[in-house]
């Protein structure tokens, strides 16, 4: 037989064949003889030869084989299932089949199978409903289903192998058409490439009716204490390390696991104590861009020297050689001591940027209004407080300290100002990040982004360059707050690209452009938080402008994050965010900010609406030596879908605009799990209650025992005749929590009442 004999048919066939599968993969290519040989329509006298089906033209000149690969195109790129990734199928075999294909009938039958791969996919085969089983064939319009059925049942057989759509296929029309009808009448094909409303929002995150973009989250990580940063070490082990602020690191593995032995524990070191809102503890950690030859990583965090001085120290350790999830604890090497002037305002970001240079970001020093000398820290070059300093750790310098001066750094030849210095005029940055850049044009890559919080009126956003003035205590986000050093000639500031006020927050968390693969339509998208109120954000820039527009984040409604594993839902307090080593993004938040409290979670952050191709995104993590105990992940929260099949009597709210979204924050359900009483210095997971659990000290477990005994004795004793008051100390009643963190002191990362 030519190859130029094959029919549209067997090809149809293929698609079908292929894309049906259960794992949607494309291990295989369609031969190439075969994707050579589609050039024309199969003639009867093909047919008589081959002994294979001929698909006829329906009328108007039109063949079945065209109308089918216009129909199968459509699968091609759009969600399927949370389970299989959801979708976007358009891959690179796809696109060989539209290269390989030749002559002028053949080119425009191959577009019509690529499509540049069709965005519908997902609506069309019913995907997005978990109750729904997942079709073997696209909805169609009732019109269009009726002339298909008409002119090209025949070819059914070589479409589907579900016995049910072909036995309804044979029957008559009606059950055939309704076999294939959507509910959501505007995603039929063919109308749904009409559809203008659709087709103008395609590529972009779904909103809500608020305009807010409606994104999902899963739960990765609970049992945390004030859980202050996840970062990777980029060695290819696809290893998460957590930190809690008491100074303990955790390591997660790639299936979820965490092992019991912790990388690091340095409590007995840090300052930190179960205030709520303490900024003090342990604050930042970053591996050496070679961590996976050299075993460097460094660290940044508060302690208490022997004169009972407050300071923050930036040191540097190794990992142990025998186990590559252990540090070794004797390795220290002290790069950087800084005392601070109050407990408050400690900076606490370090971070290698491209260039390979380390970069720390420290507080002004603490107190209101930065009212240490004549215009404070922060306009002060000579002093390392209020300042991005970049260093070089790969040598020591030749006045005797443990680290070099990058030879370009911007004033290194002032001799009024530190040559550490960086940038300056910043308040307090906490949580900055590096763009990885687009995955395609590698635009925006190396760009340092820092949430900076505000005195009392503004938070703000800023990018990081060379030798640049952030204007604190001159300027607070846009505005002056220093009258006299705003209005200075020489002040030379440079504006933050977004600050909102106290109407949108109290206390900017810093966070990453999306840089991942999950989730394309988040790509470039500048995803941060406020820690007070819980509030989600995103900025997005003006390609031709350059200027950034805030868009609100909400928590899809439960209709939206109806996936498996997904939740709508999670602990107030936005602590820190995180990107993992494929570049996905993660946030870290608490519902009771002390650093003793183990009420702290992880969530990643999820599309529901667009996911990358199956298999696009896979990775094979190095393998690592495991020496410690596995602890598998048990989630707390509740899925979307475990909430939809709780029986209940109310109607679940949706949280469709941040408002909502953040008033159901707090009412988070867990799975009752047991919760032994502990030692604060022990980890274990969260609460089985949404109420908040009072951490019990050596001097509680004591007193806890006599209440044992004292129970006993009431038990063997008769009930005096006047009942006696309980105390709650031998009633074990909780201690009602204090007001609210945005009622108390600046809570967390401000520390002492606000002065105007």
């Amino acid at each position: 037989m030519s190859a130029q004999a094959v029919s549209w048919g067997t090809l149809s066939a293929w698609i079908m064949g292929r894309l049906s599968s259960p794992l949607f993969t494309w291990s295989s290519a369609l031969p190439m003889k075969t994707l050579a040989a589609v050039t024309r329509r199969e003639t009867p006298a093909s047919r008589q030869s081959t002994g294979r089906s001929w698909i006829p033209s329906i009328h108007g000149g039109v063949s079945c084989a065209e109308r089918i690969s216009k129909i199968f195109s459509v699968r091609t790129k759009r969600s399927f299932r949370l389970q299989v990734n959801y979708g976007d199928l358009c891959t690179a075999e796809m696109r060989q089949l539209h290269q390989h294909i030749s002559g002028t009938e053949g080119a425009s039958q191959a577009q019509n199978v690529t499509q540049e791969c069709s965005p519908y996919a997902a609506h069309l085969y019913d995907a997005e409903n978990p109750r729904t089983p997942l079709r073997n064939l696209p909805g169609l319009c009732f019109d269009y289903c009726s002339e298909f059925h008409s002119n090209c049942r025949s070819a059914i057989s070589l479409l589907t192998s579900d016995e049910h759509a072909r036995e309804c296929c044979e029957r008559n029309k009606t059950r055939f058409c309704n076999l294939l009808h959507l509910h959501d009448e505007d995603y039929c094909f063919p109308s749904v490439l009409k559809n203008t409303v659709l087709n103008r929002n395609l590529g972009s995150v779904v909103e809500g009716h608020k305009g807010c973009l409606q994104l999902c989250l899963a739960e990765v990580a609970n049992g945390l204490r004030n859980p202050v940063l996840m970062l990777h070490a980029n060695d290819q082990t696809h290893r998460t390390f957590v930190a809690e602020q008491l100074g303990v690191v955790w390591v997660y593995l790639p299936d979820g696991s965490r092992l019991e032995e912790p990388f690091l524990d340095i409590k007995s070191i840090v300052l930190a104590t179960p205030w709520i809102g303490d900024e003090r503890g342990f604050l930042g950690m970053a591996f050496h861009p070679n961590y996976k030859h050299n075993g460097k990583f460094y660290i940044y965090y508060s302690y208490m020297d022997k004169k009972r001085v407050e300071k923050v120290r930036i040191s540097e350790l190794k990992v142990l050689a025998s186990d590559a999830n252990k540090a070794d604890p004797h390795s220290e090497r002290n790069l950087l001591e800084l005392e601070e002037p109050a407990a408050n305002h400690n900076g606490g970001q370090l971070l290698f940027g491209v260039d390979g240079y380390m970069y720390v970001f420290t507080g002004d020093g603490g107190k209101a209004g930065d009212p240490f000398g004549k215009f404070g820290n922060a306009q002060n070059k000579n002093v390392l407080l209020g300042k991005v300093l970049r260093i070089d750790v790969d040598g020591e310098s030749p006045d005797g300290k443990p680290y070099r001066i990058p030879p370009d750094n911007p004033f290194v030849s002032d001799p009024k100002a530190r040559p550490e210095v960086y940038a300056y005029g910043v308040r307090n940055m906490w949580r900055c990040a590096v763009d990885r850049g687009d995955p395609v044009t590698k635009k925006g890559r190396g760009r340092i982004f820092c949430g900076d919080v505000g005195q009392n009126r503004f938070e703000e956003i800023d990018i990081i360059v060379k030798g640049g003035n952030y204007g604190w205590r001159a300027k607070e986000g846009f505005e002056c707050y220093d009258t006299k050093l705003c209005h200075n000639s020489s002040l030379d500031d440079i504006l933050p690209i977004y600050a909102y006020g106290r109407n949108v927050g109290k206390s900017v968390t810093g966070g990453y452009v999306y840089r991942g693969c999950e989730s394309p339509n988040l790509n470039g998208l500048y995803i941060f938080g406020d820690f007070m109120n819980g509030r989600l954000m995103a900025l997005q820039e003006d390609e031709k402008t350059n200027k950034w527009k805030k868009r609100d984040i909400c928590i899809g409604s439960t209709k939206v994050c109806a996936f498996p594993g997904m939740i709508s839902s999670y602990s107030k307090f936005i602590i820190s965010f995180a990107e993992d080593e494929a570049g996905e993004l993660y946030f870290l938040s608490t519902s009771y900010p002390s650093a003793y409290a183990p009420h702290g979670s992880l969530y990643k952050i999820v599309d529901p609406a667009r996911r990358a191709p199956p298999g696009k995104c896979k990775y094979k993590p190095v393998p690592v030596k495991i020496k410690s105990k596995r602890i598998p992940f048990v989630p707390h929260a509740k899925t979307v879908l475990e909430l939809l099949n709780e029986p209940s009597t109310k109607p679940l709210k949706k949280s469709s605009t941040p408002a909502e979204a953040i008033s159901t924050i707090s009412s988070k359900k867990y799975k009752k799990t047991p919760s032994p009483k502990i030692k604060a210095s022990t980890v274990r997971t969260a609460p089985s209650s949404k109420k908040t659990q009072k951490i019990k000290t050596e001097d509680e477990h004591h007193r806890s025992k006599q209440k044992k005994k004292i129970a006993r004795v009431a038990r063997t004793t008769p009930a005096p005749s006047v009942p006696k008051k309980k105390s709650s100390h031998l009633t074990g009643t909780k201690k009602p929590l204090p007001k609210k963190a945005a009622q108390t002191k600046r809570n967390w990362r401000r520390g002492g009442k606000r002065v105007n």
